[in-house]
């Protein structure tokens, strides 16, 4: 017996079950290739957003009258050093504000933090 026409046969047996595969495959494959290409997003916001967000959450830190909770003050002073970390990070400004607890060292790197993003261009005020 001839291995031809028995080739023959599986190729035309299983072919058409094949292209349907592929045909029903082939819009996801499209879907990978094209997020494969895409720019990748960025993780991080845009450094005028975090330049904003500062000043709005520095003027508001600033501005918390005497009374305000403690734990309103404290909430706001972090979410001000969460910003400074973000900005130090997209402008490339070293800072230590994760190593340390609040008080008087904190603070002075706070300050040495806003002062390295102002003499690298970014507004604070």
């Amino acid at each position: 017996m001839a291995a031809g026409p028995v080739l023959l046969f599986a190729v035309v047996s299983v072919a058409p079950s094949a292209l349907f595969w592929v045909a029903l495959r082939l819009p996801a494959l499209c879907r990978w290739l094209r997020r494969r290409r895409a720019a990748p997003v960025p993780s991080e916001p845009p450094v005028e957003q975090v330049a904003a967000d500062l000043r709005r959450v520095r003027r508001t830190l600033a501005q918390l009258p005497a009374g305000t909770p403690a734990a309103r003050r404290i909430g706001t002073r972090q979410a001000y050093d969460e910003l400074l970390v973000t900005a130090c990070r997209e402008i490339g400004v070293e800072h230590r504000l994760d190593g340390l607890r609040e008080g008087a060292d904190r603070d002075l790197e706070r300050l040495r933090i806003e002062d390295s993003l102002s003499r690298k261009g970014f507004v604070l005020s």
